[in-house]
């Protein structure tokens, strides 16, 4: 996708889930700080082997679980491939400074959440969006459960949990381009080998994303967009989202094609 060595990696397993999300500091300083975090939380986290260093091509790395068990790894250091990426396509990535994407990731708790991946580790809450109990198995006059947006780069959010238990451990992951013709041609050649739809093309209300979602064959969704939000935490003020999009995003569509 770019200079770093791999963004996203696939490996066969038993089990079509998430391995594990992992996370850029700037420095071993900054690594270190998450090892001090940690400790005064009691959360257990454990060191790379060379073995994963070399493979990581990172200097340092600590693993760890959040609250719910989805497997962080937190990494400074990164060797850069400096070469130029070309898409069989012809687009380019958002990424640099900007990482990956985001990673909309499964909890069980999402005021467990909340507090470990905030007050933990440091991650800015961006916003957040209230969801009706009963749509994550609660009594529909009981506590309500909640969507939190994560940022800790300019993009609007680079992290997001869903209070929702899913097989695969993540919700979707998203993937931004540089512009709209690169989201329409990837959403015709979608079409043409009937790659099952998620949502419509729409267009978000917090992020601002122009995108559509598509079902991968591991059971979670894919995002491919243009046009995300950057924020500056100096004057960005988080507040709750009460609808999904501006326009567009129908989620039925996948539903319909089951």
């Amino acid at each position: 996708m770019d200079e770093f060595p791999a963004r996203l990696v696939i490996l066969p397993g038993e089990h079509d889930r998430l391995s594990v999300a992992g996370w850029e500091c700037a420095n071993a300083e900054g690594l270190q700080e998450i090892r001090n975090r940690l400790d005064v939380e009691g959360v257990a986290y454990k060191e790379a082997t060379a073995a994963e260093l070399a493979e990581r091509r990172v200097d340092e790395m600590i693993q760890f679980s959040d609250p719910s068990g989805n497997c962080l790894e937190v990494f400074h250091g990164a060797a850069l491939e400096h070469r130029r990426v070309v898409s069989p396509y012809g687009h380019k990535f958002v990424t640099g400074e900007q990482g990956l994407g985001h990673v909309v990731l499964s909890t069980h708790d999402d005021a467990e959440a909340l507090h470990f991946y905030r007050d933990v580790l440091g991650f800015r809450l961006r916003d957040s969006m209230r969801l009706p109990p009963q749509l994550v198995g609660r009594p529909a006059d009981g506590p309500p459960a909640w969507l939190r947006f994560f940022g800790c780069n300019p993009r609007h959010h680079s992290l997001a949990f869903l209070p929702m238990p899913t097989p695969s451990g993540i919700v979707h992951l998203m993937v931004e381009v540089e512009n709209s013709d690169d989201v329409g041609l990837c959403l015709d050649r979608a079409l043409r080998r009937k790659v099952p739809m998620s949502a419509t093309l729409g267009r978000h209300v917090n992020d601002k994303m122009l995108s559509f979602y598509m079902k991968t064959p591991s059971g979670f969704d894919v995002e491919f967009g243009c046009e995300g939000l950057q924020v500056d935490d100096r004057e960005w003020i988080a507040r709750e989202s009460t609808a999904v999009s501006l326009w567009g995003h129908d989620f039925t569509v996948g539903a319909r094609q089951q």
